[in-house]
């Protein structure tokens, strides 16, 4: 089942860290490398995390948190910002160690997709780390296309030689 949240007080965050629990971990080297405390240095990451949600993303135009759930377990997630109508920007895409192979990644970027056709015509970019084939694989088997060798971040206005740009356009009738 597709969740679309679109404020911060819907969201679950304890589920939600539950999906980044790898890259939050491997987060703490970035953000709190004098931390000799990796569980403590996590829960500072996912405070990070949360305060960012709540204080800058929810604050941009449109922006959603997708979630794929099954049975109230929360299994993948990623979230989308509208950078001007009709071009959106989609990053953070994660699925959990013990949820991945099973196709929640591709059925949640398909939901997404779905669910944005209803507003009519659209372009989402993501970008994609160029190490990350898994990452590649299943974007353009949903339908995304490389159409950059330097991946553009939205959000930061910022070019990127270690990430390929993707896009997905869809033209409605």
């Amino acid at each position: 089942m597709l969740r679309k949240i679109m404020k911060y007080s819907d969201l679950d965050e304890r589920k939600l860290m539950d999906i980044y629990t790898e890259s939050n971990f491997e987060n703490t080297e970035y953000f709190y490398p004098d931390e000799t405390d990796k569980n403590k240095a996590v829960k500072l990451v996912e405070a990070g995390f949360c305060n960012y949600l709540k204080n800058d993303f929810y604050n941009l135009d449109d922006s959603i948190y997708w979630i794929y759930e099954e049975d109230g377990k929360w299994l993948c997630a990623l979230r989308t910002n509208m950078i001007k109508p009709g071009l959106f920007y989609l990053e953070a895409l994660e699925t959990p160690p013990d949820s991945r192979r099973k196709g929640y990644a591709c059925r949640l970027i398909n939901d997404v997709l779905e669910d944005m056709k209803n507003d009519g015509s659209f372009k989402l970019c993501v970008c994609i780390s160029k190490k990350n084939i898994a990452s590649l694989k299943t974007h353009e088997k949903c339908g995304f296309k490389i159409v950059s060798e330097k991946g553009y971040d939205y959000l930061s206005n910022e070019e990127n030689d270690s990430t390929y740009g993707l896009e997905y356009n869809y033209m409605a009738d």
